[in-house]
């Protein structure tokens, strides 16, 4: 037997703003970016369907702690829906189920969107891939198996509607985490009685984050090889892009401590800091660089507890 090629790995920390193209998994694409990074650990902060582009933020190492605060961010989308046809999956990648014409004006369409706004119920599609007993939804959909759901608490903060021609729509939606764009659009498509599906969908936003900080699989391999034919070590190229560690945390109140105190936050020890507030999470940060160290939280005595920390590779 030959020997098995053992494979190049670094420790990596920072977070990269994929901007994922459509007909891959987000699975899929963190593997691409994992590889092109040669990063020991990495993993993204909330899938996009198959069908869906846009922001996946991609946490590398250290800033996996922090994936969660990502996961539960606001979201906003770009979806553009075609109405007159319901599908089974209510995107353009199901098989189309119900056929209506459409009698839409824009008075109804504008009166049916302001609906979504605020605090809603919402029932997750079978097609999604929240679990049920370990599996995902969509794995019992394909057998043909529907398993008992729970709709959840979603908010629609906006809904703007921006453009309405030859039986499209396009919105942009902002939206807490947890909240299926597609089923908004099914639910409309029903509310409007023509039925409705997605054709395409675009996160244009998650958390703090911007969309020109997002870079393609394209641009990512580009500089693999400008760094091959340079006969540079392709970090050099590929690392300036990452964002830091506290990019992801960047809304939480800021707490700085000296040195010393941070030294007992370390060591997993709570601690008086200056201008914290009455509760909550706070980002603490170091001395007069503001060196972040991680993410507290602020105990019944007032003091600040360390919740996740930042392990400071030599």
């Amino acid at each position: 037997m030959g020997r098995r090629t053992r494979h190049y790995s670094r420790s990596v920390d920072g977070i990269i703003l994929l901007d994922k193209p459509t007909g891959i998994t987000s699975n899929a694409a963190l593997q691409k970016v994992k590889r092109i990074f040669f990063a020991k650990k990495a993993g993204h902060t909330g899938a996009l369907d198959p069908l869906a582009t846009g922001m996946l933020p991609i946490c590398f190492g250290e800033a996996t702690k922090f994936s969660q605060f990502l996961l539960y961010s606001d979201k906003r989308y770009r979806v553009v829906a075609k109405l007159g046809e319901r599908t089974n999956t209510s995107d353009s990648d199901g098989e189309v189920v119900k056929t209506r014409d459409v009698h839409v004006n824009l008075e109804q369409l504008e009166a049916s969107i302001s609906t979504f706004l605020g605090d809603t119920m919402q029932l997750p599609s079978m097609f999604s891939a929240l679990k049920y007993q370990g599996r995902p939804l969509y794995e019992y959909m394909r057998e043909g198996i529907e398993v008992p759901r729970v709709a959840r608490k979603i908010s629609v903060y906006e809904i703007t509607l921006l453009r309405f021609d030859a039986g499209e729509v396009e919105m942009e939606v902002h939206s807490s985490r947890g909240t299926y764009i597609r089923t908004i659009v099914d639910d409309l498509g029903e509310i409007l009685g023509c039925g409705a599906h997605v054709i395409a969908l675009r996160r244009i936003g998650v958390s703090n984050y911007s969309s020109e900080d997002m870079v393609t699989l394209e641009q990512l391999e580009s500089l693999l090889v400008e760094a091959r034919e340079a006969n540079i070590r392709s970090h050099e190229l590929l690392d300036p892009l990452l964002l830091p560690l506290d990019s992801a945390v960047r809304d939480l109140v800021e707490v700085n401590l000296s040195d010393l105190v941070a030294c007992s936050v370390r060591h997993g020890q709570a601690v008086h800091a200056p201008n914290i507030p009455y509760e909550g999470l706070v980002r603490m940060t170091v001395g007069g660089e503001r060196t972040f160290i991680g993410v507290g939280v602020i105990d019944t005595d007032g003091m600040v507890e360390p919740c996740r920390l930042v392990n400071l590779r030599q």
